[in-house]
């Protein structure tokens, strides 16, 4: 289909389908990012009504756009909630309609390109209207982009804001390979650009001392939202590289109840099970339901690794908590009734104390299968768990994040 072209006013109009062709919404906008320095632009993905929410979908993960509409590549969704972020264009809100001298641009005619390895979507021809003053039906024409070059430009798109753009869907250990290819003053103008989230995201992917040399520019206010969107166990990892009166300065502005729980985290000595843990996980009682449960780690703010069990304790339900009772793995999750109570399926496993060295855990977990291990104190109190992927980081060798190089199907986009 490539160098067919299919129009913006069309497109805003399909069905957004599954992977098995069922509609599961509808396409209400295209997000389109400028080309790289001058380049042509490019169609990162689109906006989306699913289940009375706007969301995102990426380009990439769209097998098929034609009449019958968009398909998926595969079932999975995103339902987070759309965020036009800088460096973006919305064909719909910031180019439709604009006023081109006399014209007026009235549609915007996408085709698919290709290199030989990879696809794209990208906008080609503009259609533009004049209206004639006596009333008559309006006159139109269409023209190839080139002839409009700021029409694709963002007002507020910086090259980095727009390099951020372009990294919106990929995986964070992706863009972290990205990040490294660039001067120290690129990756700082690019954090800049990207929202809190976002950085934070490839704060946790970079070594320490790459974090610092980032966010080293920034101003408090922002270092703290950026911080505070962290997994606490990077972050507390983050915090024992900074200098003291920095790492102070930050635990003053947070808010005081993260705060607590970093203070907590670095009373640990490194290369112990305390210093690895996260207190970030889902912890019910033992009179919660399997429905509960479910609904619970539904949630896709937690991580899988996380979302895999719920543990079970008594009041009260934060680390530390009341006397661990033990832990439903989501297997059994989706095997019990809806009503049925966790402390009537809930599973005895081994735990650690805080003391235990790293190779230690590493030891446990693979001796138990598991994917985390909780972690009490002497009372049998929760404090914390360690999942596995936190243990591969750490008994991986030095600098594999430095070695590992990103794909070309990563960076195409």
């Amino acid at each position: 289909m490539a160098g067919d072209l299919i129009y913006a006013f069309r497109i805003m109009r399909l069905p957004l389908l599954d992977a098995g062709g069922a509609a599961i919404g509808r396409l209400d906008d295209i997000v389109i990012i400028p080309g790289t320095r001058g380049g042509t632009p490019r169609v990162l993905g689109f906006v989306a009504s699913s289940q009375r929410r706007r969301i995102f979908v990426n380009a990439g993960r769209i097998a098929t756009l034609d009449n019958e509409g968009a398909r998926l590549r595969s079932w999975d969704v995103d339902l987070n909630p759309f965020k036009p972020r800088p460096g973006e264009l919305l064909v719909a809100r910031d180019i439709i309609d604009r006023k081109i001298g006399d014209e007026t641009v009235s549609d915007v005619a996408l085709r698919q390109a290709t290199d030989g390895k990879q696809t794209w979507w990208e906008p080609a021809k503009v259609r533009l209207g004049t209206r004639n003053t006596l009333g008559r039906r309006p006159v139109f024409r269409l023209v190839d982009i080139s002839q409009l070059p700021t029409l694709f430009h963002s007002g507020d798109a910086t090259e980095m804001s727009a390099e951020a753009a372009r990294l919106r869907d990929m995986h964070p250990s992706d863009v972290a390979s990205v990040v490294r290819s660039l001067p120290i003053h690129q990756r700082k103008q690019l954090a800049e650009a990207m929202d809190d989230e976002r950085l934070a995201d490839l704060l946790e992917e970079l070594p320490e001392a790459e974090q610092l040399r980032i966010i080293e520019g920034l101003d408090i206010e922002r270092v703290v939202s950026v911080l505070e969107e962290m997994e606490y166990d990077d972050l507390a990892d983050l915090l024992v590289e900074m200098p003291g009166e920095q790492r102070t300065r930050v635990l003053d502005a947070m808010d005081a109840e993260d705060a607590d729980v970093m203070r907590r985290l670095l009373a640990y000595d490194e290369g112990t099970a305390g210093a690895l843990m996260t207190p970030d996980i889902v912890i019910l009682g033992s009179q919660a339901t399997v429905a509960e449960a479910l609904a619970t780690i539904r949630d896709p703010e937690w991580l899988v690794s996380i979302a895999a069990q719920v543990f079970v304790v008594q009041p009260p339900y934060k680390p530390p908590t009341g006397r661990y009772l033990g832990v439903v793995h989501f297997q059994r999750l989706l095997r019990e009734p809806p009503s049925m109570e966790l402390g009537r399926c809930v599973e005895q496993e081994p735990t650690i104390t805080p003391e235990i060295l790293e190779h230690e855990v590493a030891e446990r977990l693979a001796s138990y299968n598991l994917l985390s291990v909780g972690v009490c104190d002497d009372a049998g109190r929760l404090l914390g768990a360690i999942t596995v992927d936190d243990v591969l980081d750490r008994t991986l060798p030095t600098g594999w994040r430095q070695r590992r190089r990103v794909t070309a199907a990563a960076v195409s986009r």
